[in-house]
């Protein structure tokens, strides 16, 4: 697996929080590092950008370059348990596990203080890895997420292949699912355009909001006007997100 860092200029001298970001479906670990612009806000606000691959490449698995929504790009950050993908497709545990631990060894990271956000398919990721382990991430924002992957096609053809027939098991990778049971500890960012295709049918945040709003959860879903589901949007918007994390992660 490949990944992509960017060390502020604090790292020379102590120890910085980490921001993991996780792209959506046909990305790879360079898409956000070269499109988004955030550098210059990481530099800004002292923190370690670290951006994953979508999923593993070249397993030899049949059919996984078949489509661009599932398979090779498309992950969805989950531990698959369906034959063929168990044994490779295992993007939750590699994001909350295996890619810590290696940044960790490698970096100047300050220990407890990491965040994670995405876009699309790694907004999803984000939201879910953030809400089953509160402990681990201290921070969390997404843009233009799947909130209720299973509503939608993507995650109904995801979740069928790697994860099986039965819905149950699901509810896991769900972040509108999981916030009725498992409330964030801090305040949750998201923005979302109003121009996006995907809005209604694939995106549904208006979903995770009716579920945020009945558990209390402090959420702030900016809807901009205008915007699609482009890099422009992203490029737009990333300051603030940052900056979110930043407030968050040197407390």
């Amino acid at each position: 697996m490949k990944f992509a860092v960017y060390e502020p200029p604090q790292a020379k001298s102590e120890p910085v929080p980490v921001l993991y970001f996780l792209s959506g479906l046909t990305a790879t670990e360079e898409n956000f590092m070269v499109k988004a612009g955030a550098q210059q806000f990481a530099a800004k606000y002292g923190v370690m950008l670290v951006a994953t691959d979508t999923s593993p490449r070249n397993t030899g698995i049949p059919g996984a370059d078949a489509d661009w929504d599932f398979g090779t790009g498309a992950g969805f950050y989950v531990d698959a348990t369906e034959e063929p993908w168990r044994a490779h497709y295992r993007m939750y545990s590699y994001v909350t596990q295996e890619l810590p631990a290696l940044i960790a060894e490698h970096f100047p990271v300050k220990q407890g203080r990491q965040g994670i956000f995405g876009h699309s398919m790694g907004g999803h990721g984000a939201l879910v890895c953030a809400l089953k382990n509160p402990a681990l991430y201290a921070s969390v924002s997404a843009f233009s997420p799947i909130t209720a992957p299973m509503r939608c096609p993507w995650g109904k053809k995801a979740f069928t292949h790697y994860l099986g027939a039965d819905q149950e098991s699901w509810r896991v990778y769900d972040a509108s699912e999981l916030i009725l049971k498992s409330p964030f500890t801090q305040p949750i960012l998201i923005d979302q355009g109003t121009a996006d295709s995907f809005l209604e049918t694939q995106l549904m945040p208006e979903v995770f909001e009716e579920a945020c709003a009945t558990v209390g959860q402090s959420l702030t879903l900016r809807r901009q006007e205008g915007y699609d589901h482009g890099y422009y949007f992203i490029a737009t918007f990333v300051e603030d997100h940052i900056r979110h994390h930043a407030e968050i992660l040197w407390r």
